[in-house]
């Protein structure tokens, strides 16, 4: 965590395989599979409130809310690990982040997610975007890749492309990184969440 946390410091996004586990992403993964065969995911939307809407020129995935207390042992154990990165966070950038809310995200095969940033228009809450893919043996050319545009407030100049391995972490300023989802060739899945302030 430590390295993420340096990486962050130096350039306000940072990446880092294996963060939480093969072990604890792969349970994860499953999780996320049954609970799609139980047909608990609904279709992403965009907005906030009553401007929330389904959009397919936007984006093309499937969600499903973890609700902290409510949810499995995996899912407590993963939120137990993110509640040690925000205590790191707010110990190393005084960023005073209080909460975590997350979902798991399906992309079917060509999914994909425009380019946008991770704060509604008009909020401060989300601070900080956390990432965790959930996809073993995923190969260079099933696409799916997080492109992230590595100057902080444009999508235009240098960015970078992250494959969505299994156990790959990635952590980036939610207000300030634009980032899109690349069309994927397989079925994709990730644990996305944010660190909110008051």
């Amino acid at each position: 965590m430590l390295a993420l946390l340096d990486t962050m410091d130096q350039f306000g996004w940072a990446t880092l395989e294996g963060a939480f586990g093969d072990a604890d992403s792969l349970r994860l993964r499953q999780e996320c599979e049954a609970a799609c065969q139980r047909g608990e995911f609904k279709r992403a939307s965009v907005g906030k409130g009553i401007n929330l809407e389904v959009r397919d020129e936007v984006r093309r995935d499937q969600v499903l809310w973890i609700e902290p207390g409510e949810g499995s042992t995996e899912q407590q154990h993963y939120l137990d690990k993110v509640e040690t990165l925000r205590l790191l966070l707010n110990q190393r950038f005084f960023l005073g982040l209080f909460d975590f809310e997350s979902h798991f995200a399906i992309y079917p095969e060509g999914g994909f997610y425009r380019p946008h940033l991770d704060q509604h228009t008009g909020t401060r809450d989300r601070i900080v975007t956390v990432i965790l893919y959930l996809n073993p043996n995923w190969q260079p050319g099933d696409g799916g890749e997080l492109k992230l545009w590595t100057n902080s407030g444009t999508k235009t100049g240098a960015f970078t492309l992250i494959e969505p391995r299994m156990g790959t972490v990635v952590c980036f300023m939610s207000g300030d990184f634009w980032h899109e989802v690349l069309p994927a060739k397989h079925i994709r899945m990730s644990v996305s969440g944010w660190f909110r302030q008051r």
